[in-house]
């Protein structure tokens, strides 16, 4: 590979790029292929980001043998000249901190030349690689629309300098192309982020997690079939919505997703995306992590017949069943507040762990007490109610307002036993009565805090299956970072391709996230990705124009110098900020 200089003329002026080349034989002759371009960057700066990649996939930064860039055939700048102070000045400052970090992580996880060969060959002005990574660090950074990203946000950053792309060629329109040129790529996309994921962290597939979630549309999306009214994770169940399947790494490093019909229920996904998984890479050794939303007799069997491992939670109605083992001894504690106990099935292939937290308890103890409270409180008003009317009550509409209670306050619903009974005192009248089911309140301070895990791992003790069950978190927060860090909800887009592109952008986003989030935690920095880009955005770009004395202008591109918290920031994680970027040039000065 070597460094190719680009020259192109825009608004009268010659600028030079600089573009990352592969030399390959072909049946024509030899042929250069593009693997990334670098835009306007001098050869301190270009270096480093190849330095920083290197660092992040942990490997040592190889000394080059040979200069990376070819000497500049334009007029040089000499080291020294006469400039007239009084006309000094700035123009243009952009942000650069932010979308420097980006453009880091695009090109640690190797997006750059995937893209370049995924999306190559094309007649466009623009190549689709470079606005790909637009759409995907504009996700990353600033989650926007496309036209916010092309007409407000990419203007005021310096990206426009390192990937030599000016503003004025991103618009709305070339970003709704690329995301079509985006959308028949996912799978790509996938096989490379496990391939990236393996080399980088030395990520494993044998546990999986597997969640399910919703997001809505504004409009009526009638160019999506897929988009319809279901159950709404976002309690908007007034939008059509799509259901979206993510699977992660025990790390929390993005897998692959399905997108699916917005009314699909999520135990009807399972075979589907099991299916889609080993497809893609194989089945052996596999273990599913799921909630209890997924879990069915058909789908359990399934995945044994698939000869595939699970452990998944169970429907709090399944507790009930051991009913006698919770009131035994014998539970073990493997960490403060949580006790397990190991249950064998009948027929020894499978195994269920009762679990019980002391902090859930105290959570559901104290939701049973709110809605007994809001219960009873209801029932008193109804009943004195009756006793004051001196009309005839419809017996009908009682029975309605008593139902509309006990749905408002379903938690509690099954303590108390409610009836409408004649009153004897006053002929043609109704009394209410009720009382506490006992039975139920038993029941419901004996399962508090309680819930049941259950797999076909035989081999495996009960503190490992809720470790690995408790993982399924790390999905939650994927879906947590994508909705609403990267802000996928809601979609504006009105068809299924732009809204599977867009879908994939936003996943593409989130593997950026990760990586981040791994790279901090190595470097001690915790998880807050937010923190460090909203530190680091403080970096901006600027152009200084430095008049000389005989009539001419030299043009620099200075980035600011960061303070003290900022610069133990970078060195913590290993980043070095170039001072400036791309060489002086000369250019003439302005007629006034």
């Amino acid at each position: 590979m070597f460094l190719k200089r680009l020259l192109r003329r825009k608004d009268g002026k010659a600028h030079t790029y600089w573009a990352l080349v592969e030399s390959r034989r072909t049946a024509q002759g030899p042929r250069h292929k593009t693997i990334a371009y670098l835009g306007e960057l001098e050869t301190v700066g270009t270096s480093r980001w190849e330095e920083i990649a290197c660092t992040l996939n942990g490997k040592t930064f190889p000394v080059p043998q040979m200069p990376l860039f070819e000497q500049a055939s334009s007029e040089p700048v000499p080291e020294h000249v006469d400039v007239d102070v009084k006309s000094v000045r700035v123009e243009r400052t952009r942000d650069f901190g932010e979308v420097w970090v980006g453009l880091v992580l695009w090109r640690a996880l190797g997006f750059d030349a995937l893209f370049e060969d995924l999306l190559a060959g094309g007649r466009e002005e623009v190549p689709f690689s470079l606005l790909a990574a637009i759409l995907t660090i504009g996700r990353f950074c600033a989650p926007a629309s496309e036209l916010q990203t092309a007409s407000m946000w990419y203007p005021r950053t310096a990206l426009s300098d390192m990937l030599g792309v000016i503003a004025q060629k991103v618009h709305v329109e070339r970003l709704y192309r690329t995301l079509d040129a985006l959308c028949p790529h996912k799978q790509a996309v996938e096989r490379h982020l496990k391939e990236r994921f393996a080399g980088m962290f030395g990520a494993k597939y044998d546990l999986l997690l597997y969640d399910v979630t919703s997001t809505y549309f504004e409009g009526e999306c009638a160019d999506n079939p897929q988009a319809k009214r279901g159950y709404s994770r976002d309690k908007r169940s007034d939008c059509k919505q799509v259901c979206i399947a993510l699977v992660v790494t025990t790390d929390g490093l993005p897998m692959g997703y399905e997108v699916f019909d917005g009314n699909r229920t999520d135990v009807t996904t399972v075979e589907e995306i099991v299916e889609a998984m080993q497809a893609k890479y194989g089945s052996v050794n596999r273990i599913w992590v799921m909630d209890r939303g997924m879990v069915s007799e058909d789908n359990l069997a399934y995945l044994r017949k698939r000869g595939a491992s699970y452990i998944v939670g169970t429907p709090r109605s399944f507790l009930k069943r051991f009913e006698k083992e919770m009131t035994l001894q014998g539970w073990t504690q493997v960490r403060d507040g949580v006790e397990i106990k190991l249950c064998v099935s009948p027929d020894g292939m499978e195994r269920f762990a009762l679990c019980r937290s002391a902090d859930r308890a105290s959570k559901e103890n104290a939701m049973h007490r709110r809605f007994s409270e809001r219960m009873e409180r209801g029932l008193e008003k109804l009943s004195a109610r009756l006793l004051r009317t001196q009309k005839a009550p419809d017996r009908p509409r009682l029975e309605r307002q008593i139902g509309a209670l006990m749905a408002m306050n379903r938690r509690a619903a099954g303590k108390y036993v409610v009836s409408l009974e004649d009153d004897v005192q006053r002929p043609g009248h109704l009394r209410l009565n009720w009382s506490v089911n006992e039975q139920w309140s038993r029941w419901a301070e004996l399962s508090e805090g309680a819930y049941l895990l259950r797999s076909n791992l035989t081999d495996c003790s009960a503190e490992e299956l809720w470790e690995r069950y408790i993982q399924l978190t790390d999905a939650e927060e994927a879906f947590r970072t994508i909705k609403s860090g990267l802000r996928l909800r809601p979609i504006y887009h009105q068809t299924q391709w732009r809204v599977q592109a867009h879908i994939l952008v936003s996943f593409m986003a989130y593997a950026m996230h990760k990586v981040m989030q791994r790279w901090m935690e190595g470097c001690g920095l915790g998880r807050g990705v937010r923190t460090v880009l909203q530190e680091v955005a403080r970096l901006k770009c600027s152009d200084v124009i430095l008049p000389t004395v005989n009539g001419r202008e030299i043009h620099l591109q200075c980035v600011t110098l960061p303070d003290a918290s900022t610069r133990a920031l970078l060195a913590r994680l290993k980043l070095v900020i170039p001072q400036r970027l791309g060489s002086p040039k000369w250019r003439e000065k302005p007629e006034k």
